[in-house]
């Protein structure tokens, strides 16, 4: 998944839980999602003037009627003139029934490095909506973990997003949300994967969260999408998809940005919104 180091806006991108008896097909190995799943998926889109249109570049997830959690490196500022990215919600199919919604502003974190992108850390954003987005069941928030929660080794979470297939296979129409169920894998085991083709001898940090498998995982276009795990029968957010080494390769887990990290960051903002603040 070093794709995911390189997916400056703009470019295009898919995931959903695997069913019995459903083929594989998706995120890496994931399937179509069913109505009202995942109803804080969120495509952030670029405007590509070659075609004329709005184009998917990374996922990402409705934590408050106005805020979008993504990841840092999705976040890339307009050219001097050119239009602010833009979100869609409550889809399952990318570009059906297009209603975008305009991004105000562009949040990263403070401790992001544009140089060392995704692999130095601090890769996670928040987009303020221009408005807030009304509600329903097929678009809600998604609960955020207790910054204290720590999440055990194999722990089985969903990943979802409209990325590629394959590593060299994009989404085919009509380009309907995925899921897939990953494995979560410790820092400790996924930091020796990870040092065999890193001159760094910690590549995995203590912000980073690794889940995947072989045939399972996240990849090119899911960049800024959410994991979720469901933690006391609620689905909280445990990561956002950050990068890896090309998709679902055994003992290359996708890397996340582990969302427990900087819960206090984001409380800031949202709270902010709150009624009364």
């Amino acid at each position: 998944m070093l794709w995911l180091l390189v997916i400056t806006l703009p470019c295009l991108g898919g995931s959903v839980p695997v069913t019995p008896g459903h083929e594989l097909v998706g995120i890496v190995g994931g399937c179509d999602v069913s109505a009202r799943s995942y109803p804080w998926q969120v495509s952030l889109r670029v405007y590509n003037r070659t075609v004329g249109r709005w184009i998917h570049c990374c996922g990402g997830s409705l934590i408050h009627p106005q805020w979008v959690l993504t990841a840092a490196h999705c976040g890339s500022l307009p050219r001097s003139g050119g239009p602010q990215p833009s979100l869609s919600v409550g889809q399952l199919r990318l570009y059906d029934h297009d209603k975008p919604t305009k991004v105000s502003k562009i949040v990263r974190h403070p401790d992001y490095n544009q140089i060392l992108s995704a692999k130095g850390g601090a890769d996670i954003a928040l987009l303020r909506l221009e408005a807030p987005v009304s509600l329903s069941p097929h678009i809600r928030v998604v609960s955020l973990p207790p910054a204290s929660l720590t999440v055990p080794e194999r722990k089985m979470c969903w990943v979802t997003g409209w990325g590629r297939v394959t590593v060299h296979s994009p989404l085919p129409p009509p380009y309907h949300l995925q899921e897939v169920e990953v494995p979560v894998v410790g820092n400790q085991v996924c930091n020796q994967h990870y040092r065999k083709i890193s001159n760094n001898t910690k590549p995995i940090k203590d912000d980073m969260l690794c889940a995947g498998s072989k045939g399972q995982d996240s990849c090119k276009g899911d960049s800024g999408g959410p994991l979720v795990c469901l933690w006391k029968c609620s689905w909280v957010q445990v990561g956002v998809v950050s990068w890896g080494h090309r998709c679902a390769l055994p003992n290359f887990p996708g890397v996340y940005t582990r969302v427990t990290s900087y819960v206090s960051w984001i409380r800031q903002y949202q709270q902010r919104q709150e009624p009364g603040r």
